[in-house]
Parts: structure tokens; C-alpha cells; sequence
């Protein structure tokens, strides 16, 4: 297993879902959550937990780049590795295009910024945000934005940014607000397996 990242391999797998963790965090701090999307829907599913490459400053956890300050300037490399990262788990098996990404806080707005870019099943993002003068492309892969209204660390406000840049694609984008702070609550969870469902379990076939 590569230091880098967490992978739950399955050998009957036909979709994946890569975990990208928020500031502070490590590489296990989502696979309980993968684990539970995972067991949520009938498509068997690769976890991947990719770890972020720096060390926090501030404690023993890691972060995709400076947040406090935030070194924006660090931004565009932190994303084009990520990218690259992304593409280096491709495979015949399963190809991007039957995987989806899915990140929490700064993971999510690492999500957003990579994930655009790529041909992917799909887009999570909960408690994330736009980096500064973002564009999202036209063509892009579906998302779902899950956030907090109590949000104290990253304001429910950021959201409704990331939303009103997505809206100029023909590509769905789903908004779910929920009654809490900077977490994953219960009912996010259960949009986000809904969501999953929609993208990746295929219509059962008839005997």
C-alpha cells in the first residue's frame, strides 16, 4: 500500500470513490463514511483515500496547502498534482469514468477544482469552497454541494458561490442545505448514497 493513500480494493469492483480529506485530517479520517456509502448502494465499489501531501503546520494532520494564512499562490500546483493523482488510478477495470470524488472542507474545495477538469462519474462536495477566482468549465462532470447553515468554519455562503459559478454548465448541480455546522451529519449522508445511486448502480437486469 502506497504511504500516500488508503485503498479498500474490491475484486468484483466496477466503480470507484476517492475520498479527499479537509485541513488537519489524514488519509482514514473518511473511509468510515466511503465504507458506509459503499455498503449503501448495489454497484461494489474501490475506496480510495488519497492522504494530502503536506504536513499541517500547526499540528501532526495534513493539508492540501497553507489555509492559516492561506497560501493561494500554492494553489494551482496542489491542484495539478492532485489531477495527476487522479488519472494514475485509472484503470481497464475501472476507468474514470466510473469513478467519483468526494471531499469535506478544503478536500472538497480540492474536489471542486480538480474534479471539474476531469471525465468523472461525479462530483461530492460537503463544507467546501471556491478558491479564489475559480472558473468552473462548461463541460464538467454532475455535483452535489452539501453544506451547513451554522456553519462557522467555512459559511454556508461559499456554497451558494460554488453554485452560482456551476450553473453556467448544462451539468446538474444539486444544492442541500442542512440544519448544522462543519460536518457530515446523518442526512447529508443519506443525499450523498442517494446521489451515488443515481450515478453508478445500474438498473437491475431481468433473470
Amino acid at each position: 500500500m502506497a504511504a500516500d493513500l488508503l485503498c479498500q480494493p474490491s475484486r468484483k469492483a466496477r466503480a470507484r470513490l476517492v475520498l479527499l480529506h479537509g485541513w488537519g485530517a489524514d488519509a482514514g479520517d473518511l473511509m468510515p463514511l466511503g465504507q458506509a456509502l459503499a455498503d449503501a448502494i448495489a454497484t461494489p465499489l474501490e475506496l480510495v483515500a488519497l492522504q494530502a501531501p503536506q504536513r499541517q503546520t500547526q499540528g501532526s494532520g495534513r493539508q492540501w496547502y497553507g489555509l492559516f494564512p492561506a497560501d493561494w499562490a500554492a494553489v494551482p500546483a496542489a491542484v495539478k498534482g492532485l489531477k495527476e493523482r487522479i488519472k494514475s488510478l485509472s484503470s481497464e477495470e475501472i476507468p474514470l469514468e466510473a469513478t467519483v470524488l468526494l471531499g469535506f472542507s478544503q478536500g472538497g474545495a480540492m474536489t471542486m477544482a480538480a474534479g471539474c477538469d476531469l471525465p468523472l462519474a461525479g462530483l461530492i462536495a460537503c463544507s467546501a469552497y471556491p478558491h479564489p477566482n475559480w472558473q468552473a468549465p462548461v463541460i464538467r462532470p454532475p455535483v452535489l454541494l452539501l453544506h451547513g447553515q451554522k456553519d462557522d468554519v467555512v459559511p454556508h455562503s461559499a456554497a451558494l458561490a460554488l453554485k452560482n459559478e456551476l450553473v453556467q454548465s448544462n451539468q446538474a448541480c444539486d444544492l442541500f442545505s442542512f440544519d448544522n455546522g462543519h460536518a457530515i451529519p446523518v442526512e447529508a449522508q443519506a443525499e450523498m448514497k442517494k446521489t451515488l445511486k443515481r450515478w453508478l448502480d445500474q438498473p437491475a437486469q431481468s433473470a
